[in-house]
């Protein structure tokens, strides 16, 4: 800081010096023709007010806000320096020249003077938005230096003030007007983060002067986040964890709400923060303030002991733990503000683990996956959906990632336990459309964990491919795909049982309900693994399935799908090979 201050009272000293030359050159012109009366009285005001900026500086206790300094100082050296030019050519004119160009010389001081004075009342402005004991709140004059732009003047007095106010007050207020001003174009966004408003509204949020001064800079941040360049200067301005930070320590529900808030944007925006979220763990605070308030069954409490003293016992640490914040550490809010935080908490969990493994082992190793079963049965739906969204995020993450999909959904924890019965009580008694289908989803992305011995989930998803909407039997054939695909080492044990709850048949109409190609695809290849693992079932022969996969093998639409020749050709060869030998069989043995 003190190197900054340094650098920014180099150049005041330089404007100084300019200054004094020109008052010096001007009162040692000799001839009345040319009157530098006001050019000398608008030098030795600019030289009062560089010094006072100077002096301003020197007692700075924070770091500056120079943006409208070096902006202004730029242009009161420009018309110094334009002055002097003048002032010398006029010193240089003798004689006869000094006659004829006495009218055009007057016009051009007259010109200087009024470039001066503008340079005045620049400096004017720019000293009273620093100067914050005149409980005077932003200034919100004009600058001449700002005539062709209003805004940019006042983004620049609402950055200095929620930069250096001594009156938290007039921090707020400037900081909820740089909000504003946020709301109004993407332009006004640009400026206020090309002119640096991000760092001070950050520091306001880290402060922590007041629950009002935190939410104020959370939303004008929020609002400010909205698309990835935006959000690459909170990176640049150490963000994230300054953010984790406040939400560690904050204690006010409502900030909480606007801080997570700003967590989902900012990860929104781009996935080099959301795994710098990770690395900071904002999923920790954020799983605390999701499941402060809830209480788990003596079963669940007892097993997470004994996995603990296990995990302990070999040397490791689980940080899944049961402990949550005191309630006494929080303000508490009223139970809609609970219920908000909630809801908020459970979509920043979704959007910081989409597609991050980092995020999605962080998350698992919390007690996230208990706090969201658990919450899974409230009765807000906004709620719900968020949790199952997260739930259904961490299990594409470990669909692809046998290591997580180990330790976090293994079948006989308490938490993934807990988890699929939440899931299997949405497929089986659900009745909005969109959290069946996430449901049956994140049931087919953990279709690896299930043992052949689990029979409490193929028979609900074979009795939902003739449900009457569309995204749900679509989304069912999908999982039952993963179920029977050949690299699911249970494949053939999972083919059966969806045979034995007559998911042929169902399969069938699924197909003749639906003529899109890419549907189409999608039952095809989960017939074709069946006929693939037990091609000598006969529901397979009196569905008539090899016809259906021949008929497809020949169809032109096909040739889209170039990788699902290999899998109609196989499962064909397979059907022709049992079927084939049955009909043998029953020529010779028949009567």
């Amino acid at each position: 800081m003190a190197q900054h201050q340094k650098t920014i009272q180099h150049h005041l000293a330089l404007q100084i010096l300019l200054a004094d030359r020109l008052i010096k050159s001007t009162k040692e012109l000799e001839s009345s023709k040319f009157d530098f009366t006001d050019v000398t009285k608008l030098a030795t005001q600019l030289a009062h007010l560089l010094r006072s900026t100077t002096r301003l500086v020197a007692t700075c206790t924070t770091t500056l806000y120079d943006r409208p300094l070096r902006a202004v100082i730029s242009h009161v050296s420009l018309n110094l320096e334009r002055a002097e030019t003048l002032v010398q050519k006029c010193k240089n004119r003798t004689g006869i020249l000094r006659q004829v160009f006495a009218i055009t010389t007057n016009t051009d001081v007259r010109k200087v003077s009024s470039l001066l004075e503008s340079s005045v009342a620049d400096m004017k402005w720019l000293v009273s938005i620093f100067v914050t004991d005149d409980n005077s709140g932003v200034n919100l004059s004009l600058p001449p230096i700002a005539s062709n732009d209003p805004v940019l003047a006042w983004v620049w007095s609402n950055i200095a003030t929620v930069q250096h106010s001594t009156r938290l007050k007039d921090r707020v207020d400037a900081a909820n007007s740089l909000g504003s001003l946020a709301c109004d174009t993407d332009r006004n966004k640009k400026m206020i983060i090309q002119e640096e408003g991000v760092t001070p509204l950050l520091r306001l949020l880290k402060e922590g002067a007041s629950f009002e001064s935190q939410i104020a800079a959370a939303n004008t941040l929020y609002n400010l986040a909205t698309d990835r360049e935006k959000v690459s200067a909170f990176v640049r301005s150490l963000a994230v964890p300054v953010i984790v930070q406040v939400l560690i320590d904050s204690t006010n529900v409502l900030v909480r709400i606007k801080v997570v808030d700003l967590v989902s944007r900012l990860t929104e925006m781009d996935s080099c923060v959301q795994e710098e979220f990770g690395r900071e763990n904002v999923m920790r605070p954020i799983v605390t303030f999701l499941g402060f308030d809830l209480v788990f069954d003596d079963y669940v409490t007892n097993s997470l002991v004994r996995v603990n003293s296990e995990i302990r016992n070999n040397g490791l640490h689980l940080s899944s733990s049961l402990s949550f914040h005191n309630r006494n550490d929080t303000e508490l809010g009223s139970p809609e503000e609970i219920m908000k935080l909630k809801i908020t908490c459970a979509r920043a969990l979704w959007i910081l683990a989409k597609g991050s493994l980092l995020n999605s082992k962080k998350i698992t190793e919390t007690k996230a996956l208990l706090c969201l079963a658990k919450l899974i049965q409230n009765e807000n739906e906004e709620l719900k959906l968020n949790c199952l969204m997260t739930i259904m995020e961490l299990a594409k993450v470990g669909e692809s990632n046998s290591e997580l999909r180990r330790q976090a959904f293994k079948p006989n924890s308490p938490a993934a336990r807990s988890v699929l019965d939440q899931i299997l009580k949405i497929v089986n008694h659900e009745t909005n459309p969109k959290l069946m289908v996430f449901a049956i989803s994140t049931i087919g992305s953990l279709a690896r964990t299930f043992p052949a011995s689990e029979t409490r989930i193929l028979g609900p998803l074979v009795s939902k491919l003739e449900h009457e909407v569309f995204d749900i039997s679509n989304e069912t054939v999908v999982a039952l795909t993963t179920f029977v695909n050949p690299e699911n080492f249970n494949c053939v044990d999972h083919s059966k049982a969806i045979i034995e709850f007559n998911g042929v048949p169902c399969l069938m109409r699924f197909l003749w309900r639906n003529d899109d190609v890419k549907i189409q695809v999608n039952g095809l290849k989960l017939l074709s693994y069946l006929a693939l693992h037990v091609g000598n079932n006969k529901a397979l022969e009196e569905a008539r399935v090899l016809s259906v996969i021949e008929d497809a093998s020949r169809s032109m639409v096909m040739t889209q799908y170039p990788e699902m020749k290999e899998v109609l050709a196989k499962a064909m060869h397979h059907l022709n090979l049992y079927q084939a030998g049955h009909n043998v069989h029953k020529k010779v043995n028949g009567p």
